[in-house]
Protein backbone atom coordinates (compact mmCIF):
# COMPACT_ATOMS: atom_id res chain seq x y z
CA UNK A 1 0.00 0.00 0.00
CA UNK A 2 1.41 3.31 -0.77
CA UNK A 3 2.61 5.54 2.31
CA UNK A 4 1.26 9.08 1.97
CA UNK A 5 -0.12 11.67 4.31
CA UNK A 6 -3.70 12.99 3.97
CA UNK A 7 -4.24 16.66 2.78
CA UNK A 8 -4.64 18.93 5.99
CA UNK A 9 -8.82 20.09 6.24
CA UNK A 10 -7.85 23.79 5.82
CA UNK A 11 -10.50 26.33 3.59
CA UNK A 12 -8.61 28.21 1.41
CA UNK A 13 -11.05 30.76 3.37
CA UNK A 14 -10.51 32.60 6.38
CA UNK A 15 -13.59 34.17 6.32
CA UNK A 16 -16.50 34.37 4.17
CA UNK A 17 -20.24 35.78 4.19
CA UNK A 18 -22.84 35.71 1.75
CA UNK A 19 -25.03 38.83 1.55
CA UNK A 20 -28.13 38.29 -0.67
CA UNK A 21 -26.54 35.78 -3.73
CA UNK A 22 -23.46 37.53 -3.36
CA UNK A 23 -20.68 35.51 -1.68
CA UNK A 24 -17.51 37.65 0.17
CA UNK A 25 -14.50 35.90 1.07
CA UNK A 26 -11.29 36.64 2.72
CA UNK A 27 -8.73 34.07 1.26
CA UNK A 28 -5.24 32.64 2.17
CA UNK A 29 -4.03 33.71 -1.23
CA UNK A 30 -4.89 37.87 -0.71
CA UNK A 31 -3.53 37.71 2.95
CA UNK A 32 -0.33 35.78 1.35
CA UNK A 33 -0.11 38.95 -1.05
CA UNK A 34 -0.99 41.52 1.70
CA UNK A 35 1.52 39.73 4.40
CA UNK A 36 4.59 39.51 1.41
CA UNK A 37 3.50 42.82 0.56
CA UNK A 38 3.72 44.65 4.24
CA UNK A 39 6.31 42.50 5.74
CA UNK A 40 8.90 43.68 2.83
CA UNK A 41 7.81 47.36 3.41
CA UNK A 42 8.60 47.18 7.24
CA UNK A 43 11.96 45.64 6.04
CA UNK A 44 12.71 48.28 3.29
CA UNK A 45 11.68 50.95 5.57
CA UNK A 46 14.15 49.32 8.14
CA UNK A 47 17.07 49.41 5.81
CA UNK A 48 16.49 52.86 5.15
CA UNK A 49 17.07 54.06 8.72
CA UNK A 50 20.71 52.91 8.54
CA UNK A 51 22.63 54.43 6.19
CA UNK A 52 25.89 52.38 7.36
CA UNK A 53 24.55 49.52 5.48
CA UNK A 54 24.85 51.41 2.35
CA UNK A 55 27.86 52.39 0.32
CA UNK A 56 29.09 55.81 1.67
CA UNK A 57 27.51 55.66 4.33
CA UNK A 58 24.52 56.73 2.69
CA UNK A 59 21.03 55.59 2.38
CA UNK A 60 19.47 55.61 -0.78
CA UNK A 61 16.21 57.17 -0.12
CA UNK A 62 14.51 58.25 3.20
CA UNK A 63 12.18 55.68 4.67
CA UNK A 64 9.12 57.79 4.28
CA UNK A 65 9.27 57.36 0.18
CA UNK A 66 8.62 53.63 0.97
CA UNK A 67 5.05 54.15 1.05
CA UNK A 68 5.27 55.12 -2.48
CA UNK A 69 7.29 52.38 -3.84
CA UNK A 70 4.76 50.10 -2.12
CA UNK A 71 2.40 51.43 -4.41
CA UNK A 72 4.13 50.95 -7.66
CA UNK A 73 5.44 48.01 -6.55
CA UNK A 74 1.70 46.33 -5.94
CA UNK A 75 0.95 47.46 -9.41
CA UNK A 76 4.02 45.60 -10.94
CA UNK A 77 3.03 42.21 -9.25
CA UNK A 78 -0.58 42.43 -10.03
CA UNK A 79 -0.46 43.67 -14.22
CA UNK A 80 3.01 41.64 -14.61
CA UNK A 81 1.75 38.65 -12.63
CA UNK A 82 -1.20 38.54 -14.55
CA UNK A 83 -0.28 39.33 -17.85
CA UNK A 84 3.07 36.80 -17.63
CA UNK A 85 0.17 34.06 -17.13
CA UNK A 86 -1.43 35.25 -20.28
CA UNK A 87 1.42 35.27 -22.25
CA UNK A 88 3.46 32.75 -21.28
CA UNK A 89 1.43 30.09 -20.37
CA UNK A 90 -1.85 30.08 -22.28
CA UNK A 91 -2.08 32.87 -24.78
CA UNK A 92 -4.39 30.66 -26.96
CA UNK A 93 -7.28 30.91 -24.04
CA UNK A 94 -7.05 34.58 -23.74
CA UNK A 95 -6.44 35.84 -27.33
CA UNK A 96 -10.26 33.92 -27.69
CA UNK A 97 -11.30 34.97 -24.39
CA UNK A 98 -9.95 38.48 -23.82
CA UNK A 99 -12.64 39.47 -21.26
CA UNK A 100 -11.08 36.44 -19.06
CA UNK A 101 -7.96 38.57 -18.70
CA UNK A 102 -9.10 40.88 -16.03
CA UNK A 103 -10.51 38.18 -14.06
CA UNK A 104 -7.38 37.82 -11.68
CA UNK A 105 -9.79 36.35 -8.96
CA UNK A 106 -10.18 32.83 -10.91
CA UNK A 107 -6.66 32.40 -10.55
CA UNK A 108 -3.41 32.67 -13.13
CA UNK A 109 -0.44 34.33 -11.67
CA UNK A 110 2.71 33.89 -12.94
CA UNK A 111 6.51 34.62 -10.74
CA UNK A 112 8.35 35.39 -13.63
CA UNK A 113 5.72 37.82 -15.20
CA UNK A 114 5.00 39.10 -11.53
CA UNK A 115 8.88 39.92 -11.20
CA UNK A 116 9.29 41.63 -14.75
CA UNK A 117 6.32 43.69 -13.27
CA UNK A 118 8.18 44.18 -10.20
CA UNK A 119 11.81 45.58 -12.60
CA UNK A 120 9.90 47.53 -14.53
CA UNK A 121 7.89 49.41 -11.46
CA UNK A 122 11.31 49.85 -9.70
CA UNK A 123 13.13 51.25 -12.60
CA UNK A 124 10.06 53.82 -13.14
CA UNK A 125 10.23 54.67 -9.43
CA UNK A 126 14.19 55.12 -9.30
CA UNK A 127 13.53 57.42 -12.22
CA UNK A 128 11.33 59.30 -10.92
CA UNK A 129 12.79 60.07 -7.73
CA UNK A 130 16.72 60.38 -8.54
CA UNK A 131 17.67 56.87 -6.25
CA UNK A 132 20.35 54.67 -7.51
CA UNK A 133 18.57 51.65 -9.02
CA UNK A 134 20.81 49.19 -7.92
CA UNK A 135 20.18 50.03 -4.41
CA UNK A 136 16.89 50.19 -4.44
CA UNK A 137 16.98 46.71 -6.56
CA UNK A 138 18.61 44.79 -3.34
CA UNK A 139 16.49 46.03 -0.78
CA UNK A 140 13.43 45.02 -2.66
CA UNK A 141 15.90 41.10 -3.49
CA UNK A 142 16.53 40.96 0.08
CA UNK A 143 12.40 40.91 1.12
CA UNK A 144 11.19 39.01 -2.04
CA UNK A 145 11.73 35.91 -0.49
CA UNK A 146 9.26 36.51 2.59
CA UNK A 147 6.65 37.35 -0.28
CA UNK A 148 7.68 33.91 -1.98
CA UNK A 149 7.78 31.91 1.45
CA UNK A 150 3.90 33.12 2.24
CA UNK A 151 2.91 32.58 -1.51
CA UNK A 152 3.91 29.09 -1.76
CA UNK A 153 1.89 27.97 1.61
CA UNK A 154 -0.77 29.78 0.44
CA UNK A 155 -0.63 27.55 -2.59
CA UNK A 156 -0.52 24.56 -0.49
CA UNK A 157 -3.70 25.85 1.58
CA UNK A 158 -5.18 26.25 -1.70
CA UNK A 159 -4.48 22.66 -2.74
CA UNK A 160 -2.77 23.82 -6.41
CA UNK A 161 0.55 23.83 -8.56
CA UNK A 162 1.16 20.25 -6.70
CA UNK A 163 3.89 17.92 -7.68
CA UNK A 164 4.02 14.81 -9.80
CA UNK A 165 3.19 11.84 -8.35
CA UNK A 166 5.68 9.51 -6.01
CA UNK A 167 5.95 6.92 -3.36
CA UNK A 168 8.23 8.79 -0.85
CA UNK A 169 6.63 8.76 2.99
CA UNK A 170 5.67 12.43 3.06
CA UNK A 171 3.57 12.67 -0.04
CA UNK A 172 0.49 14.20 -0.02
CA UNK A 173 -3.23 13.17 -1.28
CA UNK A 174 -4.78 16.12 -2.37
CA UNK A 175 -8.12 16.49 -2.60
CA UNK A 176 -10.01 16.59 -6.13
CA UNK A 177 -8.51 16.45 -9.80
CA UNK A 178 -4.70 15.70 -8.50
CA UNK A 179 -5.96 12.86 -6.62
CA UNK A 180 -7.28 11.27 -9.12
CA UNK A 181 -4.78 10.62 -12.09
CA UNK A 182 -2.09 8.26 -11.22
CA UNK A 183 -2.08 5.07 -13.39
CA UNK A 184 -2.23 2.29 -11.27
CA UNK A 185 -2.85 3.78 -8.00
CA UNK A 186 -6.93 3.63 -6.55
CA UNK A 187 -9.40 6.31 -7.81
CA UNK A 188 -8.88 9.14 -5.22
CA UNK A 189 -5.93 8.04 -3.85
CA UNK A 190 -3.03 9.68 -5.82
CA UNK A 191 0.25 11.08 -3.71
CA UNK A 192 2.23 13.75 -4.66
CA UNK A 193 4.97 15.70 -3.95
CA UNK A 194 4.17 18.41 -2.26
CA UNK A 195 5.95 20.56 -4.04
CA UNK A 196 4.53 24.02 -3.01
CA UNK A 197 6.31 23.64 0.39
CA UNK A 198 9.72 22.45 -1.44
CA UNK A 199 9.64 26.04 -2.74
CA UNK A 200 8.49 27.59 -0.15
CA UNK A 201 11.52 25.97 2.20
CA UNK A 202 13.79 26.90 -1.29
CA UNK A 203 12.87 30.26 -2.30
CA UNK A 204 11.68 31.43 0.61
CA UNK A 205 13.71 30.66 4.47
CA UNK A 206 16.55 28.81 2.93
CA UNK A 207 17.14 31.74 0.35
CA UNK A 208 15.84 34.78 2.54
CA UNK A 209 18.45 33.27 5.20
CA UNK A 210 21.49 33.92 3.06
CA UNK A 211 20.81 36.72 1.74
CA UNK A 212 19.89 38.32 5.22
CA UNK A 213 23.37 36.98 6.12
CA UNK A 214 25.08 38.63 3.26
CA UNK A 215 23.85 42.00 4.44
CA UNK A 216 24.90 41.43 7.97
CA UNK A 217 28.86 40.95 6.35
CA UNK A 218 28.23 44.19 4.61
CA UNK A 219 26.63 42.83 1.12
CA UNK A 220 24.56 46.58 0.83
CA UNK A 221 27.76 48.47 0.13
CA UNK A 222 28.45 45.96 -3.16
CA UNK A 223 25.56 47.43 -5.03
CA UNK A 224 24.13 44.21 -7.14
CA UNK A 225 25.02 41.84 -5.09
CA UNK A 226 22.26 40.82 -3.05
CA UNK A 227 20.40 41.19 -6.52
CA UNK A 228 22.83 38.96 -7.77
CA UNK A 229 22.60 36.38 -4.99
CA UNK A 230 18.54 36.41 -5.43
CA UNK A 231 18.27 36.10 -9.04
CA UNK A 232 20.26 33.01 -9.23
CA UNK A 233 19.46 31.51 -5.82
CA UNK A 234 15.85 31.48 -7.21
CA UNK A 235 16.22 30.50 -10.56
CA UNK A 236 18.65 27.50 -9.56
CA UNK A 237 15.75 26.63 -6.67
CA UNK A 238 12.59 27.06 -9.20
CA UNK A 239 14.53 24.63 -11.84
CA UNK A 240 15.30 22.11 -9.21
CA UNK A 241 11.61 21.88 -8.61
CA UNK A 242 10.57 21.79 -11.28
CA UNK A 243 11.62 18.40 -11.55
CA UNK A 244 9.28 16.99 -9.30
CA UNK A 245 6.57 19.67 -9.69
CA UNK A 246 3.18 18.42 -12.09
CA UNK A 247 3.61 20.55 -15.30
CA UNK A 248 1.02 22.87 -16.40
CA UNK A 249 -1.95 21.08 -17.80
CA UNK A 250 -1.90 22.98 -21.31
CA UNK A 251 1.44 21.79 -21.86
CA UNK A 252 0.63 17.97 -21.25
CA UNK A 253 -0.97 15.50 -24.10
CA UNK A 254 -0.40 11.57 -24.90
CA UNK A 255 2.81 12.13 -26.89
CA UNK A 256 4.19 14.62 -24.03
CA UNK A 257 3.27 13.37 -20.28
CA UNK A 258 5.85 15.51 -18.94
CA UNK A 259 4.64 18.76 -20.24
CA UNK A 260 7.94 19.58 -21.48
CA UNK A 261 8.13 23.01 -23.84
CA UNK A 262 11.39 22.26 -25.14
CA UNK A 263 13.01 18.74 -25.33
CA UNK A 264 11.79 15.45 -24.05
CA UNK A 265 13.03 12.77 -21.49
CA UNK A 266 15.81 13.47 -19.04
CA UNK A 267 17.41 16.83 -21.20
CA UNK A 268 13.37 18.20 -21.37
CA UNK A 269 12.32 21.68 -20.01
CA UNK A 270 9.52 22.61 -18.74
CA UNK A 271 7.87 26.50 -18.92
CA UNK A 272 9.16 27.22 -15.52
CA UNK A 273 12.79 25.98 -16.18
CA UNK A 274 13.12 27.55 -19.25
CA UNK A 275 11.83 31.11 -17.71
CA UNK A 276 14.24 30.34 -14.98
CA UNK A 277 17.54 30.30 -17.21
CA UNK A 278 17.48 33.62 -18.11
CA UNK A 279 16.95 34.53 -14.14
CA UNK A 280 20.01 32.44 -13.52
CA UNK A 281 22.35 34.07 -15.71
CA UNK A 282 21.09 37.38 -14.95
CA UNK A 283 22.11 36.45 -11.49
CA UNK A 284 25.33 35.28 -12.46
CA UNK A 285 26.54 38.51 -13.95
CA UNK A 286 25.20 41.00 -11.45
CA UNK A 287 26.96 38.82 -8.56
CA UNK A 288 30.62 39.03 -10.54
CA UNK A 289 29.89 42.73 -11.44
CA UNK A 290 29.26 43.36 -7.53
CA UNK A 291 32.55 41.39 -7.31
CA UNK A 292 34.77 43.07 -9.47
Amino acid sequence: MQAALPFPDISNELFSIDIGSVHFAIRWYALAYLAGLLAGYGVIRALMRRPALWPADTSPMAPQKVEDLLTAIIIGVIVGGRLGYVLFYQPGYFLENPGAIVKVWQGGMSFHGGFLGVVVAGLWFCRRNGIPSLQLSDAMALVAPIGLFFGRIANFVNAELWGRPTDLPWAVVFPGEAAQDCPGIAFGTCARHPSQLYEAGLEGVLLGLALFLLVKRGALKRPGLITGVFLAGYGLSRFAVEFVRQADAQFISPDNPMGHVIGSGAIGLSMGQLLSLPMIAAGIWFWRRAGS
